[in-house]
């Protein structure tokens, strides 16, 4: 059997990856998604294993090293843990991981050609904005945080190894899903 790959969806907030995302997962039902660790509660519905595995902040602080990457958001601290991904990979399984600019940066570190990076981006700051504000879930505080780490962010666009502009979403999600066509082929 041969060793898995990791496919990471990177985007700012706002540019329409968990739509991307879930596209992917009906197109791509081999794919494996990765579940994070997390110290946030529970919410009504989830389930343990599935959304997430929760666990107390004491207990995650006491397992950094179990981690590949690892952020405190919002109070809550979220991470990939190492056992997952090295069991998929080891069983030959495509992982897809949803993750900020620092998870990649870790995975690339860490696994270099097997883990591919495409990174979505809004056509425009504007766009983004827009974007947001029409979601009508955030603060006017939390849309200027998320485009001031969006500008950050999309300086690093050329640094990954795929990028896909997301200005139509039935355009950007044919260019996604060819990308990952390719990479479970083995053909990039």
């Amino acid at each position: 059997m041969s060793e898995g790959k990791i496919i990471i969806v990177c985007a700012p907030s706002g540019a329409g990856k968990s739509t991307l995302i879930n596209r992917l997962k009906e197109r791509f039902p081999e794919l494996v998604e990765s579940v994070s660790t997390t110290t946030r509660a529970k919410r009504v519905g989830e389930v343990e294993g599935k959304e997430y595995f929760f666990i107390s902040e004491k207990e995650f602080k006491g397992n950094l090293d179990k981690f590949i990457e690892w952020a405190k958001v919002h109070n809550n601290y979220y991470g990939t843990g190492k056992k997952f991904i090295e069991e998929s990979l080891s069983d030959g399984k495509y992982i897809l991981c949803d993750v900020d600019i620092q998870g990649c940066d870790n995975f690339k570190r860490i696994y270099k050609d097997k883990a591919k990076v495409i990174f979505v981006i809004p056509p425009s700051l504007r766009d983004l904005e827009l974007r947001l504000r029409k979601r009508g879930t955030e603060s006017e505080e939390s849309i200027g945080v998320r485009l001031a780490n969006a500008k950050i962010e999309m300086k690093r666009q050329d640094d990954f190894d795929f990028k896909i502009i997301n200005d139509d979403l039935e355009r950007a999600f044919g260019e996604l899903e060819s990308i990952v066509g390719k990479i479970l082929k083995g053909n990039v």
